[in-house]
């Protein structure tokens, strides 16, 4: 079944600009154009859609859920428009995560700062019920939101764009219900243990790059 999202993030991200809560002006990483070609895009989508991530260790195809409806159409929104495009996994820790959509690891000349770029907004939590219960488990390959810790961020919001996905559930069940949980992998397992895999320094980033090479609806899957 077909529906039309809608996008509560829209006006943020369809302007050139935008104000954050303290009333600084900050640009926004996606045009008046490519976000409102994503908007017309995303209308065929079903409402747990189906992306692939086709990375140059191979596709990670994943469903976003309906219960978390912010992440899910903000996620789809900047792939369709072509931001996680090209792309590195920039966090990767064998035994925990493989983390990646940092606007800023295009450029090699901003590796001190991967891992704190984004289209400056965050996005409200959407990690517990209304009885307070987690949403979702960070199970095998769960799609989750990165975001500041606790300190910075007391309202747990998540980043605008990085995302990690769970290659150890049980190095990870201490984050259910502390960072949101917002999409599943349904093939690709072994692509997520391949990455993870990967040689990497000091500061967990791998030593060859793990790229993005796109982020793209499943055509087949959302026609269903």
């Amino acid at each position: 079944m077909k529906r039309l999202f809608v996008f509560t993030l829209s006006l943020v991200l369809l302007a050139s600009a935008c104000k954050t809560r303290s009333g600084e002006e900050v640009t926004v990483d996606l045009s008046a154009q490519d976000s409102l070609a994503a908007v017309k895009a995303a209308q065929t989508l079903p409402e747990e859609p189906v992306f692939d991530i086709v990375t140059s260790e191979g596709t990670i195809r994943v469903r976003l859920f309906k219960d978390t409806p912010l992440h899910r159409d903000n996620f789809a929104k900047l792939a369709l428009a072509g931001y996680y495009d090209n792309l590195l996994f920039h966090r990767v820790i064998d035994g925990f995560v493989i983390q990646g959509g940092d606007p800023f690891t295009r450029d090699t000349s901003k590796v001190a700062q991967w891992g704190e770029g984004g289209p400056s907004y965050t996005i409200k939590a959407e990690m517990r019920d209304a009885e307070g219960n987690p949403l979702h488990t960070h199970a095998k390959g769960a799609l989750a939101a990165a975001r500041q810790g606790d300190l910075a961020n007391p309202f747990k919001e998540s980043s605008g764009s990085q995302f990690y996905l769970v290659q150890d559930p049980d190095h990870c069940a201490h984050l259910d219900g502390e960072y949101t949980v917002f999409g599943e992998t349904i093939s690709g397992l072994h692509v997520i243990d391949r990455i993870a895999a990967q040689p990497t320094d000091r500061l967990d980033r791998p030593i060859e790059d793990v790229k993005i090479i796109s982020i793209k609806p499943n055509k087949e899957l959302n026609s269903k």
